[in-house]
Order: structure tokens, then C-alpha cells, then sequence
């Protein structure tokens, strides 16, 4: 069922995000024309636990949403991460403040597969302690929150946590950690 791609024309492109027009030719000898798809780097994030078990959150505003939000550390693979292990240690070091005894990969998904040509990458972190202050970027604007099993739980369950990939991590960290039965 793969298209073959004609040609593409990239009609914006920035630090994080690129936009570009793809004409395809279907197996069935259909054009398609235009196909956009939109390009970003790899993305990471981790359910992050203390040495105590505590679930470290993150609360902050998303622009795009216009809503504060609460949701697990995490970010873009830069291009001097040597793979997405080592960008997960690095974004928990400067978001959090914290380092893990253990980073174990428990996956990846898809924001958008007919659109994002990305992939997130999920680790479960574990064994956190505090070794710092947080480095945030320019626009990061960060306020850690350390919460029991329970609370997290209830979060999901209220529909508390809005930011779908962060819902995806923390359903294979819990069924990791032999907290969710199904």
C-alpha cells in the first residue's frame, strides 16, 4: 500500500518545524497531490520516579493550547544527543534537576502518523535524586511537582493529564511497573 513519492517542495522551514508539499503516485497509479507533511525532530519523554516513589510532574502553560497543564518531563532529541536514551537523561538533568539510576525504553508512538514524520520515544526513569537546579530554555517556565502513584492514577482517570503521548508513557510505565491490570 506504499505511496511513491515524486517529488517534494518544502515551503517552510525553522528550527523545530518544517512544513513541506509531497506529490505521491498510489499503487493503483493515483496522484496524489498535495500531500502535506509536516517534519520535526524526534521527540523523548519519561515517567520520572524518585528514589522514594515519587512521580515527577511538570506544570506548565502551553501556548497552543492556552491552558496550564500538568504533564512528565521531556522534549526534542538535539542533534549532539548521541541516541534518545542519552536526550531523555539530559532533558530530565535540565527540566527537573534530577538523574536516574535507571532509564529503561519502553517505547514508541506517533503524535500523527498521516501527518508528523516523528516518532516519541518513552522511558521509564527510576531512582531519581536531586543533583541540581533545573536549566530551563529561554521560554520554558517549569514547576516540579512530586506525586504519589494514587494521585497520578486519579489524574488519568479524571482526565487530568491532557497531553496524549505523556497518557501513552505512563500507560506502559504503570503496566511496567505492575500497576495496571488489564
Amino acid at each position: 500500500m506504499e505511496w511513491k513519492l515524486i517529488k517534494s517542495d518544502y515551503l517552510f522551514k525553522d528550527l523545530w518545524f518544517t512544513v513541506r508539499k509531497d506529490t505521491c503516485s498510489r499503487k493503483d497509479g493515483k496522484i496524489v497531490d498535495p500531500y502535506y507533511v509536516y517534519e520535526f525532530p524526534d521527540w523523548v519523554t519519561a515517567v520520572a520516579i524518585t528514589h522514594d516513589g515519587k512521580f515527577i510532574f511538570e506544570r506548565q502553560y502551553r501556548h497552543a493550547s492556552g491552558m496550564t497543564l500538568m504533564e512528565i518531563p521531556g522534549g526534542c532529541i538535539d542533534d549532539d544527543d548521541k541516541d534518545p536514551k542519552t536526550a531523555i537523561a539530559r532533558e530530565l538533568r535540565e527540566e527537573t534537576g534530577y538523574e536516574f539510576k535507571a532509564i529503561e525504553y519502553l517505547g514508541k508512538t506517533s503524535a500523527n502518523p498521516s501527518t508528523h514524520n516523528n516518532w516519541m520515544h518513552f522511558y521509564l526513569a527510576t531512582g531519581g535524586e536531586k543533583t541540581g537546579n533545573q536549566q530551563l530554555d529561554a521560554n520554558e517556565e517549569i514547576e516540579i511537582h512530586l506525586l504519589t502513584i494514587d494521585e497520578v492514577k486519579s489524574m488519568l482517570k479524571n482526565n487530568e493529564i491532557l497531553q496524549s503521548m505523556h497518557v501513552t508513557a505512563l500507560f506502559y510505565a504503570l503496566s511496567t511497573l505492575g500497576e495496571l491490570h488489564y
